[in-house]
């Protein structure tokens, strides 16, 4: 006669509790419930006028602190939309580990592709001043140390999937 404990299936630690992305989502799905709040809105609205809607009294343009938190905003979200969004997609079907080794692998060759490509067809016509005096060589030193180093990290994530997948086959 089987014990009852024995019949119970032993729950491994990465199946027990919430996990992170179920914690992102409970997260998320609190933010917009509090968002349908009006007063929680509006609240929300001042904290964020005061961060991004600063203005010079004298001109009244935004101040360069205004443009700089818009622009770290920005572009902290497109990364994290980018690259989330895929990997997340990936990680339904693949496994977080390894969806994380191709999302890498793609925006790192993605990188390397375009840096490649302004590069090779960097913009032309009227450039700043503080670009006078530059040659065509100069003006591309930054696009090819970008694309020298998204090209490393893509060989490294590239080998670190074909680690991934010798160790896969082998166990």
């Amino acid at each position: 006669m089987a014990r009852p404990a024995a019949t119970i299936r032993r729950v491994a630690r990465s199946e027990s509790g919430l996990g992170t992305l179920e914690i992102l989502g409970i997260i998320a799905m609190i933010v917009l419930f509090l968002a349908t709040l009006p007063f929680v809105r509006e609240a929300f609205q001042d904290i964020i006028g005061a961060v991004f809607n600063r203005r010079d009294e004298a001109t009244g343009e935004f101040t360069a602190f205004s443009q700089m938190a818009l622009g770290i905003f920005f572009t902290v979200g497109a990364i994290a939309l980018f690259m989330g969004a895929g990997w997340l997609i990936l990680s339904t079907n693949l496994g977080k580990h390894l969806a994380f080794l191709v999302t890498a692998s793609a925006v790192f060759g993605w990188l390397t592709l375009s840096g490649v490509l302004f590069v090779v067809y960097a913009p032309r016509g009227i450039r700043p001043a503080s670009l006078e005096g530059l040659n065509a060589l100069q003006i591309r030193i930054p696009a090819i140390a970008l694309a020298l180093g998204a090209f490393i990290l893509f060989v490294m994530f590239v080998m670190a999937l074909d680690r991934y997948e010798r160790d896969t086959v082998s166990d």
